[in-house]
Parts: structure tokens; sequence; C-alpha cells
């Protein structure tokens, strides 16, 4: 008599297909969160905002290296000279010379100390470097901010060592999504009416130099959550993936 052939033990023809599901689908999970990440790293203003008209406070301007082999070389921040920026003062910065460009006002301010007539419309750094995965911070202190907008923004130009320039100049549209290179924005809030001497809502964030950590874009906390449900649903597919290869029998 001929043998009958065995059948095949319950659920060993899925078992791969699953493991390969699970791992494919981790996999997959990864790649999501690597390619989120460079996407929200852009130069950026801190604090993201101040109060309108506040006087005597910093603006730090945040510029992550974003390139694979090439290090940022020159900055250029534009200041908006529709709503002026008054009493501009560059941080000295190792390694980088600051030039600050000043443009005569076609409508000039008055101030408690007189009718200014110009004010700051560019600041550029060049002479230093920030290494790839570096970012650098520019402190610049003001002594007023405009009380006429809700908004101020400064288009910025970053250059790179093999002579690349990214433009980060595009401003988003009311309820559009943020643009591709967007440029750095300052929200004015209104100040309270018993309010005295403004100050910024929040502390600039520290100059670290080009000795600072991977670059990484912390202006949106909408963008953080995103990132950190993406990176719990591939730690769930990734357990998962684990459980099914747990269920394997030993083979003798």
């Amino acid at each position: 008599m001929s043998a009958t052939p065995k059948s095949p033990a319950p659920g060993s023809s899925t078992r791969p297909a699953l493991r390969r599901a699970g791992l494919g689908a981790v996999l997959a999970a990864a790649a999501v969160l690597a390619a989120a990440g460079p996407a929200s790293a852009h130069v950026t203003v801190h604090p993201e905002s101040y109060a309108e008209g506040a006087t005597d406070g910093v603006l730090s301007f945040r510029v992550p290296d974003e390139e694979d082999t090439a290090s940022t070389t020159e900055v250029r921040v534009f200041l908006p000279t529709d709503h002026p920026v008054l009493g501009v003062l560059v941080h000295p910065q190792d390694g980088w010379s600051a030039k600050v460009t000043t443009t005569k006002l076609k409508t000039p301010v008055k101030t408690d100390d007189g009718t200014i007539t110009e004010a700051a419309s560019e600041i550029t750094w060049t002479g230093g470097k920030i290494g790839v995965g570096q970012y650098e911070d520019f402190d610049v202190a003001f002594g007023q901010l405009p009380d006429d907008t809700g908004r101020l923004t400064f288009k910025t130009l970053q250059t790179y060592s093999d002579g690349k320039t990214v433009r980060w100049i595009e401003e988003a549209a009311a309820g559009a999504d943020e643009p591709e290179n967007p440029a750095p924005v300052l929200k004015l809030t209104p100040a309270a009416a018993d309010d005295g001497p403004s100050f910024a809502s929040s502390a600039p964030a520290k100059s670290t130099g080009g000795t600072a950590q991977a670059a990484r874009a912390d202006d949106s906390t909408a963008r953080g959550l995103g990132a950190a449900g993406l990176a719990v649903g591939a730690l769930g597919l990734a357990a998962a993936a684990f459980a099914v290869l747990r269920t394997r029998p030993n083979r003798s």
C-alpha cells in the first residue's frame, strides 16, 4: 500500500507569511519615520512669539545643516522694513563675522526717544561653519518690535560649502499646509492694556555653537506629536512581529 501523505500541521503554511507580513510592516513604518524627520528641519526663529511692541528682547535664528556632505558657510536673514525691528544688535558668534545692513524707512517710526528714519534690513553671517548634522543659533537683540502687525516674516538664505543656496522665503497662505521652504515667522500677540515693558513670552533658545547635536525642528508641537504617534505605531508592529516569531514551534 502506498503511504498516505501527511497533512501539514495547522497553521504551518501561514506562519512564514505572517512573519513576512509583520516584518514588512515594521520596515515600512520605520521608513515613514525616517522620511518624516528631515522634512521638519528648517530655519526657525525662537521664541515663536512676542507681545506687540515688545522692548529689549532677543530673537534667536536656528539654522540646521540639512546636507549630507556640505557645511553651511553663510546665513542671510532679511528683516521686514514695512514693520521694522528697531535697535538691532548682533551677538558675537564664535568663528562668524556679522554684517548689519540698514535701510531708510519709507515711513519713519515715532518713539519716546524721537523719530526713527533708518532700521536694519539684513544681517549676514560669514566666516564660520555649521557641520553636517549640526545647527547654530544666531542671537539678535532688539530695542523694540512693531505694534501694528500680527506677525513678522524673516526671509533667509542659507549657503553651503558646495555652492548650493536654500531660499527659506515661502509664506504659507491662511489655512494652507506649510510650504517646502518656509520662512521663519514670529507671531506678535496683543499686549495687555495694563502691561509695563513688554518681554518675551518664552525664553529665547540658548546658542549652542558648532558642537551642537543633530539638527531638529522643535517649533511645531503638532509635528512632534505626529512623529511620536508614528513611533508608537512602529513599536506596536514590531511587538506583533516578535509575538508571531515566538509562536513558531521548535523543530527537533
